[in-house]
């Protein structure tokens, strides 16, 4: 197995995602659901499905962003991480996804559509590899990066969490 960070994003030829951390999508969906059979949320037609690999570090954290679908989450490697997950209505779910069961980590869980979610390794010098899954499949249209003046006035109670992981 491939052990060391740089090796991994070499290997899995990742790039920078515009949220932090690096990526790569593996899939994309031949199927196309279309507009009429979605829900309102979606201007247009959408693949059925898509997946990524997603790789994160103590370093580099995913900023704030929401999506028009569910997404999924998958760990494959290294270190566990936390996927903070806030609610339209300010509840906040803090996902702990990992190899360590004992310690309540789980190896996926998922994120609804339309709640605020970003996600750190909170380990010195550590990394996680993991993947991600969205349906009705990921479109950058659908995507919306957290502003953190924004995001405060309408969650003040995770002022802090909000100011961690946001970076404008």
């Amino acid at each position: 197995m491939t052990s060391t960070m740089e090796e991994l994003i070499a290997h899995l030829n990742l790039a920078p995602h515009p949220e932090g951390g690096w990526y790569r999508e593996t899939y994309r969906s031949a199927d196309l659901l279309s507009h009429k059979g979605l829900p309102d949320r979606f201007p247009g037609q959408r693949r059925a499905g898509t997946g990524i690999y997603f790789l994160i570090t103590s370093e580099n954290f995913s900023a704030l962003h929401r999506i028009k679908s569910d997404e999924g989450w998958h760990f494959y490697a290294g270190t566990g991480m936390q996927i903070y997950d806030i609610s339209p209505q300010g509840e906040l779910t803090v996902h702990k996804l990992g190899p360590d069961l004992a310690a309540g980590e789980v190896f996926q869980s998922w994120v609804p559509a339309g709640h605020w979610f970003g996600s750190r390794v909170e380990v010195q010098n550590a990394w996680a590899l993991v993947g991600c899954t969205v349906a009705p499949g990921f479109d950058f249209e659908d995507f919306e990066l957290a502003e953190k003046e924004t995001l405060v006035r309408m969650f003040p109670q995770h002022e802090r969490l909000i100011t961690e992981l946001t970076r404008r």
